[in-house]
């Protein structure tokens, strides 16, 4: 395996927004408030080149999502964001029954961003899968080719979590609850629950190690934390690795649930003309990889071709198409059912 490192994704990245073309520059003194909840390094390219190719200067404020969620509301008629991004479906739909953004109707988006993939107010731009991690020793990939195998008692002791209320569970819980209906998904939580080896904590960089460590035999994450182990500067990370098999998930039914990042336009924004045009780039060919590459994600626009060493060592599959506007519908459903099934 190949171990390319974040460092020189990020320099090669640079090197491209060098190498592109200015083209289409707006007047000078055009800005554009961008209120982010991504915290990524190769995202500081994908604006430098936006400011090259239109002459818009970005202005940036990052926290963590309902932070920003809770100071655009504040903030209400008087706030300056004109764009609002994050890394989760559920932000984007808390932020979206806050009514921070504003409709935005643009050929360009509709036609190049997957009707799944948005809705009136917001659009992703890129995906990640929630995958099944296994320990190689301990299980072999056909005692888990689906969630609801993970809630099998013959998994006793040896499932680990992140907390029950983490928004990564919540929005995975709310595509099961779509899918499978209420009741049934209850019954799988509390499945999951009777199958712990340990309380739930942590993120999913400590579910992988904890896997691989044998303190559990398998878990779920989202599949960029495990290209950042895979493509890692640190010998130790990639060795563990190897002790991982993964599966991709309910391949003979709905696919892989997956989550996404993306944004919209802020209901205040002075500056909508820039907002639309950074939205649309968001959903060019050229921001779609940096995107993917930059953090291990995939494109949201279809056939955008990325070079990215860890995705393809993972393979291809089946992802769920499950509208993800609709687990807006049922993220409060899922913390209420994942409480009663003791999933804390």
């Amino acid at each position: 395996m190949n171990q390319p490192t974040v460092k020189r994704k990020f320099l090669a990245l640079f090197a491209l927004v060098l190498s592109t073309g200015a083209g289409n520059v707006l007047a000078d003194g055009a800005v554009l408030n961008l209120y982010s909840a991504r915290h990524y390094q190769s995202d500081e390219a994908l604006y430098a080149n936006f400011t090259k190719q239109t002459g818009i200067k970005v202005n940036r404020i990052e926290g963590k999502a309902q932070e920003l969620i809770e100071r655009i509301s504040n903030e209400g008629a008087n706030s300056p964001a004109d764009v609002f991004i994050t890394a989760d479906a559920a932000s984007l739909a808390v932020a979206a029954a806050r009514g921070i953004f504003a409709p935005v109707r643009s050929t360009v988006l509709e036609t190049r961003i997957p009707a799944h993939l948005r809705s009136e107010q917001w659009f992703a731009f890129s995906t990640r899968a929630r995958m099944i991690i296994y320990n190689k020793r301990k299980l072999k990939a056909e005692d888990v080719p689906t969630y609801e195998a993970l809630a099998d008692p013959k998994l006793k002791g040896l499932y680990c979590s992140i907390p029950g209320g983490h928004i990564y569970n919540l929005t995975w819980v709310a595509a099961q609850i779509a899918h499978r209906g209420e009741a049934e998904t209850e019954a799988w939580a509390r499945g999951l629950v009777a199958n712990l080896a340990r309380a739930p904590k942590g993120g999913d960089t400590d579910q992988i190690k904890s896997v691989a460590s044998g303190e559990c035999a398998v878990a779920v994450s989202n599949s960029y934390y495990l290209a950042r182990l895979m493509g890692s500067e640190r010998v130790e990370e990639r060795n563990l690795v190897k002790r991982l098999g993964i599966v991709w998930p309910n391949q003979e039914s709905y696919g892989t649930h997956i989550n996404v990042s993306g944004g919209g336009m802020v209901k205040s924004s002075k500056n909508r003309d820039a907002a639309v045009r950074f939205l649309e780039y968001l959903a060019s060919d050229e921001a779609q990889r940096y995107l993917a590459n930059g953090n291990n994600e995939w494109p949201a626009v279809p056939n955008v071709a990325v070079n990215n060493e860890e995705l393809a060592e993972m393979g291809k599959f089946k992802a769920d198409n499950l509208p993800i506007g609709k687990l807006a519908q049922q993220l409060s459903a899922a913390q209420k059912l994942l409480d009663r099934a003791g999933y804390r």
